[in-house]
């Protein structure tokens, strides 16, 4: 599976520029810590960008991501993806073993809160958000409500990070990437 199509198959699943958009926004934190690690990059980043492909399909637990690994499989995901899929949700039973599965535990729920932080900013863009506001943020639980701050701090302790670096390690790989995801600020529209 390579990107190209495992972007296919996202976007025949999800309509949404939103959901879109936090699968590229979790494939760029999971590709960065693929690089730090010195995994394979590419098949990291296709597990990023499939990760919640049937969630506009499957929008309830237990159905997402369960029906939708049946899915991957019949168009030739490997087993290896497909398990780092399931065990990226906590009610699945699958637990988190591998570097490529903690990884993206740790980065969907940073990705999208930090997408949030993002949007409250003046310019709209990741250039503004510096981890100290992050975790201001985190502390309003009438911000971004949606968004699980046990499992960004879970997903931290997986990984073996300080939650601090987590925040701003993949704050930096947004930043690299802030055009595509929408938040390089207003004058790009976003």
């Amino acid at each position: 599976m390579d990107r190209r199509r495992a972007w296919e198959i996202l976007c025949e699943f999800t309509q949404s520029d939103g959901l879109r958009k936090h699968a590229l926004a979790v494939e760029t934190c999971v590709r960065a810590y693929a690089r730090r690690f010195g995994e394979d990059e590419d098949k990291w980043a296709v597990t990023a960008l499939l990760h919640d492909f049937d969630w506009e399909i499957h929008p309830q637990a237990p159905d997402h991501p369960m029906k939708g690994e049946a899915i991957l499989a019949e168009r030739g995901v490997s087993e290896e993806i497909r398990r780092a899929i399931l065990s990226h949700a906590t009610y699945s039973g699958v637990p988190r073993q591998s570097p490529m599965e903690k990884t993206l535990f740790a980065c969907d729920e940073l990705a999208g809160f930090l997408t949030a932080v993002s949007y409250v900013k003046p310019g709209r863009s990741i250039h503004e958000v510096e981890t100290a506001s992050v975790k201001k943020k985190m502390k309003d639980k009438a911000f971004a409500r949606s968004v699980n701050r046990d499992d960004i701090r879970a997903g931290a302790a997986e990984l073996g990070v300080e939650l601090d670096d987590h925040i701003g390690f993949c704050i930096q790989a947004m930043r690299a990437n802030a055009r595509p995801l929408g938040l390089d600020g207003t004058a790009s529209g976003s």
